[in-house]
């Protein structure tokens, strides 16, 4: 009873979980990933300003992209937490808190980001260096930012992971890799945030991050197209108990 009642998801509800995962992969991709290394230039407030200046149209664009996550972000939180919260209520509240407590630090984040536009387009942005730096602190605070996000993204993955690994509804592979790769935010996160410098933790990280990204993906190409539809291992189950 409890496996049939684990595989009985509404298959709209899971396929548009799964369209949100690819849509935040390539709006993020764009926005966290692209747009900051086309205009920020570490240590050089007057290069980023420059770059900011010269690139406005990527800005906006990195800034629509930003809050189509956010907003991507809300809808797949409560999505996963309506599939997941048969298979344990408790830790799908657990998923949907510390994913909500991201979105809170993305928003955060995307105001950093819009205010270093603000400060360098006022009247008085180019009387002094003074807005270029201060540009510059709002750079570097977003890029920080994302690392505290980042914690309480590894906090939903352990979450996660370990309801797919429960639930019989997914390959429990993807929940492993899920459960394991959420070690590679938690870690980074903490390595950049105490300003750690170990070359075997950054090979650890990446080897981690290439793990959660693979998963993450699969994830989300295995509810956009199965759309929670059993798997052979609860197909089994079921025709046992019968």
């Amino acid at each position: 009873m409890t496996h049939q009642m684990q595989t009985q998801w509404d298959p709209s509800a899971a396929r548009a979980a799964g369209g949100l995962y690819l849509a935040i992969a390539i709006c993020g991709g764009f926005s966290i990933g692209y747009v900051p290394m086309q205009i920020v230039v570490a240590g050089d407030p007057a290069a980023s300003a420059a770059n900011l200046l010269a690139n406005q149209g990527l800005f906006r664009l990195g800034v629509l992209a930003d809050s189509a996550v956010i907003l991507f972000e809300l809808a797949i939180t409560v999505i996963l937490y309506h599939l997941f919260r048969q298979t344990s209520p408790t830790m799908a509240m657990v998923a949907l808190l510390s994913r909500a407590g991201m979105i809170v630090i993305m928003g955060v984040n995307l105001l950093f980001w819009v205010m270093s536009y603000i400060v360098l387009t006022g009247p008085e942005a180019f009387s002094s260096d003074q807005p270029h730096i201060l540009a510059q602190f709002c750079f570097d605070a977003h890029a920080m930012g994302v690392f505290v996000w980042q914690l309480f993204f590894g906090a939903h993955l352990l979450a996660l992971g370990w309801l797919v690994c429960k639930s019989d509804a997914v390959p429990n592979f993807l929940g492993w890799g899920l459960f394991v790769g959420a070690f590679g935010y938690l870690i980074q996160g903490l390595v950049e945030l105490t300003f750690t410098d170990i070359a075997l933790l950054d090979q650890i990280i990446i080897a981690l991050l290439v793990v959660v990204t693979l998963s993450e993906v699969s994830f989300g190409l295995w509810l956009l197209f199965r759309g929670g539809a059993p798997t052979r291992k609860s197909e089994n189950q079921m025709a046992a108990a019968a």
